[in-house]
Order: C-alpha cells, then sequence, then structure tokens
C-alpha cells in the first residue's frame, strides 16, 4: 500500500505543523501552486514527488519545475511505488501557457494513453481539470476536458487525482468510472493506493 498526499491549487500553512506526521510515501501535485511551497512541502514530507502543471503555472518543460519533483505532464511514470500518468493544464479561456482546446487535449490524451498501453498498468491518473461533466463547472473557466472520459475508460486506473475546481467550502464529493474514483484534492488529501503491480522501474524510494 503507498499512502500518498495530494495537493492542489490552495495553500495551507497550517498543514506545516503536522505534516511529517502524516508519513506518506508519495507526494503528488494537481497544479497551481507555488513553487516554493511545494519544494518546502517536499523537504518537510522527504519521500518521492511529481506535479503536473496547473492553467496559472509559468510555462514548463522537461526537467524543470519545483525542485525535487518529477514533471509529468504527457507523461506516464513509475514514481513511489505506483504508476502515474499525467496530463496539465485545463480548456483554453485566455492564452495562458498551459491552457489547450478540447482538439489539442485529444491528441495530448491520445499520445499519453499510447504511451501508458506500452508502459503496463496505470494506478492513477493525475490531471490538473476534471473530465468533462463530472465535477467541473459550467464557466469557461472551469470546464471539463472531454478526452480524460476515452483516457479513463482505456487505462482504467484505480484513482484519477485533479484540482482546478474550489470547493469554496461545499461539498465535493467522489465521482466514479467504472473502477476509477475521481477525487477531487483540493486543497489536500491522504490517500492510501493498493498498486496494480509491482513496476520494475518503481523510481527514487522515500528519502532519509
Amino acid at each position: 500500500m503507498v499512502r500518498v498526499l495530494a495537493v492542489a491549487d490552495e495553500e495551507v500553512p497550517a498543514m506545516w505543523s503536522r505534516v511529517r506526521d502524516l508519513r506518506v510515501d508519495l507526494v503528488l501535485a494537481a497544479g497551481d501552486l507555488p513553487w516554493d511551497y511545494l519544494e518546502s512541502l517536499v523537504s518537510l514530507v522527504g519521500a518521492p514527488a511529481a506535479f503536473v502543471p496547473g492553467n496559472h503555472d509559468p510555462r514548463t518543460g522537461v526537467g524543470s519545475g519545483p525542485r525535487g519533483m518529477v514533471n509529468l505532464d504527457g507523461q506516464v511514470r513509475s514514481i513511489g511505488g505506483l504508476r502515474i500518468a499525467g496530463l496539465g493544464g485545463c480548456v483554453r479561456y485566455n492564452n495562458g501557457p498551459h491552457q489547450y482546446t478540447q482538439k489539442a487535449y485529444d491528441r495530448r490524451a491520445r499520445l499519453l494513453v499510447k504511451g501508458a498501453l506500452r508502459a503496463g498498468p496505470v494506478d492513477v491518473l493525475l490531471t490538473h481539470a476534471p473530465p468533462l461533466g463530472l465535477g467541473d463547472e459550467p464557466d469557461p473557466c472551469h470546464v471539463g476536458i472531454s478526452a480524460l472520459h476515452d483516457v479513463i475508460e482505456t487505462l482504467r486506473p484505480t484513482w484519477h487525482l485533479h484540482g482546478h475546481i474550489h470547493p469554496y467550502g461545499m461539498d465535493k464529493p467522489d465521482r466514479q468510472i467504472g473502477p476509477t474514483t475521481i477525487r477531487n484534492v483540493i486543497p489536500w488529501q491522504v490517500i492510501e493506493i493498493q498498486p496494480a503491480s509491482t513496476p520494475a522501474d518503481a523510481g527514487v524510494g522515500r528519502r532519509n
């Protein structure tokens, strides 16, 4: 069992006093958090970490991002004992660096699925935005990604973790597609995940 701390969108300064006690094995960030905040969090937790960029994040490329975190945007990687597929950004509503049309997301999603099918079972789909019609909002800034339906139905991850849709004190219940539980992790969640398999390239283990 892999104990995951998932964070997105909203800083929680009060978490610093208890984060070490959470004893997590992996940190996953679903976007739109300051990089220095994430770097401090990863340093305190002392575990492998990965992220996808949100629509308010600066432009990223291969090897760029918060120190100590793997950029999973458009990638499938085995990290901390889980195989994770990532897709950052949101549906385009202005000219931000991590915004895409639904058609562009279709292309990005097909490439992600192709890579994931070669890599083996996926435990977690990590995105910034939710699927279209499943936990999104009707305004142009918060509409969901239509291509994620096919991604979930093809890869059948145990969990799909996302941010982007701020709860604002309202309950954001989990959603379900087949075996996949979809969860809005804003501002943070601790989730225990049983790996579908034990990947040979499981990546970096817990740091001391």
